[in-house]
This record gives C-alpha cells, sequence and structure tokens, in this order.
C-alpha cells in the first residue's frame, strides 16, 4: 500500500459483531460532517448485522469533527468503521480505499452531507440486491429548497440538471451516473476502479460509469437520498473554473462523449471573439441574489463553458 492510502481505523464495538456483510455503506468527507448521516443510517439498520457503515476521513483537515464522528459512532449500535487517511487522497482514491476496505458483497456511496430519502431507502436497496440481475444503480437525489438565498443558485442548477426520475436517466445512459448514491456489486469497483488521474472536483464518476458499463450492467432506479449541501454561488464559479480540466480528461478518454452538451457549449462559445472578457459579467450575474433564476443559471453556465472551451 502506498504512504498516499495509509490510514487509522476506529471501529465500534457492534463493527466486530458484523458477519456475513450485505452492503458496505461508504462515506468518503472532507469537512463535511457525516454523523447527521450516520445517525439517520443507525435505525433503519437497526440490529442487523449484515450491514455496515464506513467513513473516511481524508486527511483529517479538523482533528476536532473526527473526534466527534468517532464519538457518534462510538455511540451507534450499527457496525461502523471511521478510516482517517494520513494524507489528503482525493475523491476518486479515497472512493478506491473505501472499496478496498468494505466488507459487504455490494457497496452504497453516499456522500457525507446526504440523508436517507425515506425510511424505506436501505430496504428498498436490499430488495434490489435479492434480485441479482444488475452490477450497479444509481438511485437519485433530491434537493430540498434552501431558505438562504445565496443557496438558491444551486439548487435551481440540481433542479434542472439532476432530479430525473429513473427512466430518464436510464435515456441519458452511464453520463446519468453520479458518486453519490450508487449502489455497485464489490467485485466490479475492484475491477473497475475511480481514476486517480481526475485530481480536484468533478467527473470521475462519470467516468467511471462509461468505462463499468463496456463490462458489467448499469441500471438507473427510483430510490432518492436528500442532498443538503448547497454551496453558494462564488464556491460553485470555483468549481466550475478548476472542474474544466476534469471535463478535458473526460471528453479525451472518451471521445464519442463530444455531443454532451457541455461540450457542444464550450466548442460554440470558443468560437465567439472576446468571450474571456464576458467572465466578469457572468459572474456578477450568476451571484447577484436577485437577478431573475433563469438569467442567473444561465450565467453560471456560460461560465462554466467558458473555462471548459480553454481546455478541450
Amino acid at each position: 500500500m502506498s504512504d498516499l492510502a495509509v490510514f487509522e481505523e476506529f471501529a465500534n464495538s457492534a463493527s466486530d459483531k458484523a458477519t456475513n456483510v450485505v452492503l458496505s455503506i461508504l462515506v468518503p468527507f472532507y469537512k463535511d460532517d457525516p454523523a447527521p448521516l450516520a445517525t439517520a443510517l443507525n435505525p433503519l439498520i437497526g440490529a442487523r448485522k449484515d450491514i455496515e457503515i464506513v467513513l473516511l476521513d481524508d486527511g483529517r483537515p479538523d482533528p476536532a469533527l473526527n473526534a466527534q464522528v468517532e464519538r457518534t459512532l462510538r455511540a451507534m449500535t450499527a457496525p461502523a468503521r471511521l478510516l482517517t487517511a494520513a494524507n489528503n487522497i482525493g475523491r476518486a482514491a479515497g472512493r478506491n480505499l473505501l472499496a478496498s476496505q468494505a466488507r459487504g458483497r455490494w457497496v452504497l456511496f453516499l456522500d457525507a452531507d446526504m440523508t436517507p430519502g425515506d425510511d424505506a431507502f436501505l430496504a428498498a436497496y436490499l430488495e434490489r440486491i435479492a434480485t441479482d440481475d444488475f452490477d450497479a444503480a444509481f438511485g437519485g437525489y433530491e434537493t430540498d429548497v434552501p431558505q438562504d438565498a445565496d443557496l438558491a443558485l444551486h439548487a435551481a442548477l440540481s433542479s434542472a440538471s439532476d432530479h430525473c426520475d429513473a427512466a430518464t436517466r436510464q435515456a441519458i445512459g452511464p453520463t446519468a451516473f453520479c458518486s453519490s448514491n450508487l449502489l455497485v456489486r464489490t467485485s466490479v469497483l475492484r475491477d473497475v476502479q475511480f481514476d486517480t488521474g481526475f485530481t480536484g472536483w468533478g467527473w470521475e464518476d462519470v467516468d467511471w460509469a462509461v468505462r463499468a458499463a463496456r463490462a458489467y450492467r448499469l441500471i438507473h432506479v427510483d430510490n432518492p437520498a436528500r442532498h443538503g449541501g448547497l454551496q453558494r454561488a462564488e464556491t460553485l464559479l470555483e468549481k466550475f473554473r478548476i472542474g474544466a480540466v476534469n471535463y478535458a480528461r473526460l471528453l479525451e478518454k472518451h471521445p464519442h462523449l463530444a455531443g454532451l452538451p457541455g461540450a457542444q457549449a464550450a466548442r460554440t462559445l470558443r468560437s465567439v471573439p472576446f468571450q474571456r472578457s464576458l467572465r466578469g459579467l457572468w459572474s456578477r450575474l450568476a451571484r447577484a441574489p436577485n437577478a431573475p433564476m433563469r438569467l442567473r443559471t444561465l450565467a453560471i453556465k456560460l461560465w462554466r463553458a467558458s473555462w471548459t472551451a480553454e481546455v478541450i
């Protein structure tokens, strides 16, 4: 194991009693608090010993949070472990590490800022697992309407792009997969790992799904998790800027994805004279809380396309 994959492990008392684990729920986190998610999952697991929760603190940027999470797991009745990476290894490597440490025949990736969509959330996945007729499933997610106006842009983008039912996502195919609320047969993840060449933010999950779909059956189901991690406009602008490099890597690896809307928009914008000089305007519009939401979402999409045009 490389130095980047060195980690400490804490296991609660229930973890020692886990047997014949069917499902490992894997949750990477970096500064976000996964304790509310673990607490919400605990009663859904109940007295079962064949479901475990495994958290990864990616580099322990907040020691106090790490200690708090350990206390939460210690008090839980569900089998749970906390892995703490010695260094920040990133989104792709973190998920690979979690998969390598999972004891279940299946794994379910959830983001730290998620919660189960309803009380039947885990039961629905266990029913799907029992059919044994697929290799990976994306359940989708939902986002609450935020009270904070500065989070409304993110909510609007999620609603327009990501709140699709399974039939709509199935028609899109693997590019509609996300690594949040992703159920996968563990053996598949050990065959098709996340590409650690994707650094920073974005697109490693789509790349994984496109590669996995070549050899395995990927499906979409309606079993959404609730996504609470809405971010402010300034954070989204920065993520979309730095994510352009990963998007370029995705298109380079999979040339047949050149028809994706984002790629088409970037190519179109690249031919527009002086489009770089408009980034300031698009940034201001995206951050303007009183601007019409359609204008704000258009502005941030143009911002993203402009940066993508630099690298594809």
